[in-house]
């Protein structure tokens, strides 16, 4: 069995000499620094509970629509990407070791959903703005959140249940119990999904992604729906400890965690795996997209509470782990997502009311 470990031995460092480079890419012009931003005009981004059942399922069907929608990245590059929805994850696994755990995380992951709402709105009429996943509302039973229930106004609820599953490994030996289900995801709005990527083991973070990364390979949307890592690493507490922490490299790392204290992140991925556990395929579903939201959520009201000392904050470099094959971020450090955009500046993304973004949340 694969150990999960967001910490796995630096020494393994070595494995990476230079930052990934895309291959679903060509060098992006960067993108001319605007300020638009009206706050009579700031788009409102909502937790899903509060959105009414209409809203939901104007949500719902813009991403149905994404994923009815052929892919852009050039012919024959990606055979595995046939939509704009398989984009964004392809677009994820080539980067993968070059936007986690590290220093250029959270201003990238901001880009990307930001991206994906642009998509929906621009590209499927969707009229209303990325919603969030808020971890503690829902962390004690899954199933029945309007998130994970099941309905028709849902993303689709838990997995077929599969016995006798271990339990999962994570980083120091320790072990988390499995959830309820495992299987293909039986209702629910994305029930019939077809997930064109992976799987990957996270050992490929060591050994480099196959040569065969990007082939199609169709499988089911997989869920396991988990009260007990979601209620021991997304409630309230584990929260309000992580909005406490004072510098950027803490905030960081808490977010993060370590070995077997996966943080609010990787608690998020556990709750709901395997397919949301992939670490390189996980936007392949739909709740990473809120998921993500609500790490970006976080990460904007801990700027919010010292915006002077917060909001330009940085620390580590733009290799997974902080490895040295890269220096460290500046807000001049120039990122990239592929076919989806053009490369810009950490300066660009580090908030939420300049550049090209100009939105809040509830």
């Amino acid at each position: 069995m694969a150990v999960f470990s967001w910490t796995r031995a630096l020494s393994l460092l070595l494995l990476f000499t230079s930052l990934c480079m895309p291959i679903n890419a060509v060098p992006q012009p960067i993108a001319e620094r605007s300020s638009k931003c009206d706050k009579s005009c700031t788009a409102v981004r909502k937790e899903w509970g509060s959105l009414s059942k209409s809203e939901r399922t104007s949500y719902i069907n813009a991403v149905l629509c994404l994923q009815k929608l052929p892919s852009k990245i050039p012919a024959g590059l990606v055979p595995g990407a046939k939509s704009r929805f398989d984009d964004f994850t392809a677009t994820h696994i080539n980067l993968t070791t070059s936007i986690h755990l590290d220093g250029i995380f959270l201003s990238w992951h901001r880009e990307f959903v930001w991206l994906y709402e642009q998509a929906l709105q621009n590209e499927c009429g969707y009229k209303g703005t990325q919603p969030y996943w808020n971890w503690a509302l829902w962390s004690t039973s899954l199933s029945t959140s309007p998130l994970f229930d099941g309905s028709s106004t849902s993303l689709s609820g838990d997995g077929e249940y599969i016995p006798g599953r271990d339990p999962y490994t994570v980083g120091g030996g320790g072990t988390l119990p499995v959830g309820t289900g495992g299987g293909c995801v039986l209702k629910g709005p994305f029930k019939n999904m077809s997930v064109n990527l992976g799987p990957f083991d996270f050992s490929v973070v060591f050994s480099g992604l196959p040569s065969n990364w990007t082939a199609y390979n169709p499988h089911c949307l997989t869920r396991d729906l988990n009260n007990y890592i979601a209620t021991r690493y997304g409630n309230q507490t584990a929260i309000n400890t992580l909005m406490a922490k004072k510098t950027i490299a803490d905030f960081q790392n808490t977010m993060s965690g370590a070995d077997i204290n996966l943080g609010v992140h990787g608690g998020g991925h556990f709750s709901l795996g395997p397919s949301l556990l992939d670490f390189f395929a996980s936007p392949s579903d739909p709740a990473f997209w809120l998921h993500h939201g609500m790490i970006d959520r976080v990460w904007t009201l801990w700027q919010a509470a010292n915006p002077n000392n917060r909001v330009t904050a940085l620390d580590g470099t733009s290799t997974i782990f902080n490895g040295n094959s890269t220096p460290n971020v500046t807000l001049d450090t120039v990122m990239d997502w592929g076919y989806l955009g053009p490369a810009k500046k950490v300066r660009d993304l580090v908030s939420v009311s300049a550049g090209d973004f100009c939105y809040t949340y509830a």
